[in-house]
């Protein structure tokens, strides 16, 4: 069994193109100021192409745990959004398994300075049996909303200051 990756000369195509493509998702993240993350919760887990995304990133050297991360430090959003409800005192507490994974990549791994948006009872419109939740689910979408402006005008305020402390800016 081989310890580390192979050399270029003994990969295959496909993981030529792979690799390929890590590198250009891991210069996508170092380009970035900041980064705005939807992520749905589907049946109690991360989505299969958020948790693809992930993966084929952290193969790419510089998001491996081994070294620090290139992008610690900087602003995250993540706003998760779920068709039931899963908060505190709610039947389903416990049963997303999205947000405490992807807060261990984010946050943990990448460092990224964390901010959550969860949006919840995104069915409730159009499930039936969950008419009686139709209030709650717009009051926490309002709520939501509200998160994601004051969010934007925080990041806005931010990267205005930034700009205005670097010399030869206006």
């Amino acid at each position: 069994m081989q310890a580390g990756p192979k050399a270029l000369s003994e990969r295959t195509t496909e993981e030529v193109e792979a690799a390929a493509l890590a590198t250009k998702l891991a210069d996508e993240m170092l380009a970035a100021d900041a980064f705005i993350f939807s992520v749905p919760l589907y049946n109690y887990a991360v989505s299969q192409h958020a948790k693809a995304w992930i993966d084929l990133l952290v193969t790419e050297p510089r998001f491996t745990v081994k070294v620090p991360s290139p992008i610690s430090k900087r602003p995250a959003y993540l706003i998760s959004a779920r068709g039931g409800a899963y908060g505190p005192g709610m039947p389903k507490e416990g049963w997303d398994h999205v947000t405490p994974w992807l807060r261990r990549i984010f946050e943990d791994n990448w460092g990224l300075d964390l901010q959550l948006i969860d949006v919840e009872l995104t069915l409730a419109d159009v499930n039936p049996a969950m008419a009686s939740l139709r209030d709650l689910a717009a009051f926490n979408l309002k709520q939501a909303h509200a998160a994601a402006k004051q969010a934007g005008e925080q990041l806005a305020a931010r990267f205005t200051k930034s700009l205005a402390a670097e010399p030869g800016q206006a």
